[in-house]
């Protein structure tokens, strides 16, 4: 599968980038034809850096951000975004003026939760989701469910990759789209081409990676 994967890079930075894997793989919602692989982009400090840098270009400074909720492990990322939305002059109106940089954890029901001791980095606070990628916005849509119940009001949603450009009325900033992926789809699990022709999956992803099947 590695060897099939191509680069991608961010015509804002250059040392922003996508790896690309074509084939046939299975998110929890649809049946993807390429898999992208942002392991580097969230754990790598330079590369996450870099990330942030890009995505906080996308916002201006009336924005109000005080709590920025991460997904997908994309905890460095929030670190870095935090600290250049700052920089950016983004205003936060905790007592402290700092960000909350914060993820939610999934019960036995795979419900999304937010445990006592950080209930109060969303209730009443103005919060920033930040996402890896999003084929259908479904996760984007399950996780703005949640800070709502919990209080929050969500003021922006950033991804390094989306195929989608809004989710229930709110625009997804992201850096990446269906558009820089060379022949990119996402199909209905029940209308997937490649398994009407025999194609068979060869794994399993999602924002945490992938398994091979």
């Amino acid at each position: 599968m590695e060897q099939r994967a191509i680069k991608i890079h961010s015509s804002e930075n250059k040392k922003v980038k996508l790896k690309v894997i074509p084939g046939h793989f299975a998110t929890s919602h649809s049946h993807v034809n390429h898999y992208i692989d942002l392991t580097t982009t969230k754990t790598r400090l330079s590369e996450a850096s870099e990330t942030a840098q890009v995505m906080a270009k996308q916002y201006v400074n009336n924005v109000v951000i005080d709590t920025i909720v991460c997904l997908d492990n994309c905890d460095v990322i929030g670190a870095f975004l935090a600290n250049e939305l700052t920089i950016a002059g983004i205003r936060s109106l905790n007592a402290h003026q700092t960000m909350y940089i914060i993820s939610p954890e999934f019960n036995t029901n795979g419900q999304m939760i937010f445990r006592d001791c950080n209930q109060p980095a969303v209730y009443n606070k103005n919060i920033l989701l930040l996402v890896a990628s999003a084929t259908t916005g479904d996760t984007i849509r399950r996780s703005l469910d949640c800070i709502r119940y919990y209080g929050g009001i969500v003021n922006g949603i950033s991804a390094i990759f989306s195929a989608v450009d809004q989710v229930e009325g709110m625009k997804v900033n992201s850096i990446f789209r269906s558009e820089d992926l060379p022949n990119y789809q996402s199909y209905s699990i029940n209308e997937c081409p490649l398994c009407k022709k025999g194609h068979r999956l060869e794994g399993i992803v999602n924002g945490y990676g992938y398994m091979r099947l």
